[in-house]
């Protein structure tokens, strides 16, 4: 899927998948929701609201109240590509999300996950 396609996504429905894959393994949306707002700034009621209405996912980051600097500790492969080496600011934005949920679905504690 292109980059542009992906920036297009409605966050809402995003979000929905983020926390489908995180259930399936047991874990649930609180820890989804404090993982976003971890990485994004945004508060719990800033984020329901993002829920409630049409925010493309491109969108959703390039308008973070303030991306948590320790996000650029978060090492690893998304989707064939390490997320560190990855060239496109927006694109690594979001494969930073991809790869803290990742970490949720296979059992990583919670601190380990927010770089504590």
């Amino acid at each position: 899927m292109g980059s542009e396609k992906i920036y297009q996504m409605d966050f809402s429905k995003v979000y929905r998948l983020l926390v489908n894959k995180a259930e399936k393994k047991g874990r649930t949306r609180e820890e989804v929701d404090e993982i976003i707002r971890w990485l994004t700034g945004y508060s719990q009621t800033e984020l329901e609201g993002m829920l409630e209405r049409l925010v493309p996912y491109g969108d959703f980051f390039r308008d973070a109240p303030e991306l948590n600097e320790n996000r650029r500790l978060i090492k690893g492969v998304v989707c064939g590509v390490r997320v560190e080496e990855m060239e496109e600011p927006l694109m690594r934005e979001i494969r930073y999300l991809d790869k803290l949920i990742d970490e949720l679905a296979r059992g990583k504690a919670m601190d380990k996950i927010l770089r504590k």
